[in-house]
């Protein structure tokens, strides 16, 4: 029949013959087979049934055993490893796809900031132009991605060399930071020691106190003080203190005490002695750190004042004075009038050496005035010396740590 008739030709219906012999050909092949493989699977079933069980193993069937196991390792590892690459490939397809689409946006970001810019420059090519027609068009896509991964890999390798010489910067500073809160701790008062020499020590505002005309006896409070005009103090005194309780009467003002051959009280004759401290660490509780930190600056004729049992005693400095801590000796006058030293350290800020200021008594009159009572010396086993300021930062902590 003529294909055009809508029937086959001789040649299709050829064609279709073979291929229904071909495969009736490759069915009867695959069944021939398939009836081999039953008639062996049964033939080898038998033989293991009726095969002797023995409890030795030749070598042969332990090679077998031994690369089935092999094999079946090797199996399973290629498809685990073979999974953990797949998973790998898919992240690194995601990121490279995540970062495309960054690019994608920052490429439109500067292509609309540039249209703009063109449009604002008047460099456009009109209402109806498109990029590919102007003259001034942007650089190639792939120009771009280059120069942003270029841009990108510049700041994040300063930032890696920012961070790593910061990091190499974190322990100097550290224990810079220490050194000089240590250095702080122990030589803050050789700096404020200083400026509170000319600053108001006392707890009287500056310029209140005026001298007085020592030629009036005057009566006064019966609470004991110690005004100095010329340094604006006006400060309680702690009067008759224990060698062992003076470090702890000056966190109360001053203090006086007696030792052989200088035990006066005001009007006695003999010598009075007043201690005070004249420096102390900024953050020390004590107000009166910085009580004679000025006391340096009285010179010859300068007046102080005592106040006791409510009369007001009137001295006049007559001598100034350097001496070692140790030199208690330099308290022992021999005096037919009542004198006054008052006992501080020097330099500021430190208790290296002790300064003297030694005035005498010049009101009220002191012709019917009795001798000084007096006192019991210091035992041999016992180690005398001059009051000091309070202990620095690590005095204080040598001291807590021997018990002193």
């Amino acid at each position: 029949m003529d294909s055009k008739d809508g029937g086959q030709t001789s040649s299709d219906l050829q064609r279709q013959t073979a291929v229904a012999i071909a495969r009736k050909k490759v069915l009867a092949a695959y069944a021939e087979s398939a009836k081999k493989a039953e008639k062996e699977k049964a033939k080898n079933d038998a033989h293991f049934k009726d095969a002797p069980i023995t409890s030795k193993i030749d070598s042969e069937s332990w090679k077998k055993y031994h690369s089935a196991w092999q094999d079946y390792y090797q199996k399973y590892y290629s498809e685990y490893y073979s999974k953990a690459a797949r998973n790998y490939i898919e992240k690194e397809k995601l990121k490279q796809a995540r970062e495309k689409a960054e690019e994608e946006e920052i490429l439109q970001s500067i292509t609309k900031n540039s249209a703009k810019l063109d449009k604002k420059s008047g460099l456009s090519l009109g209402t109806g132009a498109s990029m590919e027609e102007s003259a001034y068009d942007l650089p190639e896509k792939d120009d771009i991605k280059t120069a942003l991964r270029r841009k990108i890999r510049k700041k994040a390798t300063e930032s890696a060399k920012k961070t790593h010489r910061k990091r190499h910067l974190i322990p100097i500073i550290a224990g810079v930071a220490v050194v000089l809160l240590i250095l702080f701790l122990q030589y803050n008062r050789l700096i404020f020691a200083p400026i509170m020499a000319y600053v108001s020590p006392g707890n009287a505002p500056a310029s209140s106190i005026e001298a007085i005309d020592p030629t009036i006896t005057q009566t006064v409070s019966p609470e004991p003080r110690l005004i100095i005009p010329k340094l604006n103090i006006d400060v309680p005194i702690s009067f008759g203190i224990q060698l062992s309780e003076v470090m702890s009467a000056m966190n109360h003002g001053v203090a006086h005490y007696r030792i052989a051959g200088a035990s006066a009280y005001p009007g006695e004759i003999g010598n009075l002695v007043i201690t005070g401290h004249s420096a102390g660490d900024v953050y020390s509780s004590n107000q009166y750190k910085y009580i004679f930190s000025g006391l340096e600056r009285l010179n010859d004729g300068d007046l102080i004042y005592v106040n006791y049992n409510s009369v007001r005693y009137t001295y006049r400095v007559i001598k100034k004075e350097v001496v070692e801590p140790s030199n208690v000796a330099s308290l022992v006058v021999e005096t037919d009038k009542p004198l006054i030293t008052l006992v501080t350290c020097t330099p500021l800020g430190t208790s290296r050496y002790r300064l003297l200021v030694t005035g005498e008594q010049i009101s009220p009159s002191y012709d019917n005035a009795s001798e000084a009572e007096k006192v019991t010396p210091v035992t041999e086993t016992e180690t005398e010396v001059l009051p000091s300021n309070e202990p620095s930062f690590f005095e204080g902590i040598w001291n807590w740590l021997t018990g002193n």
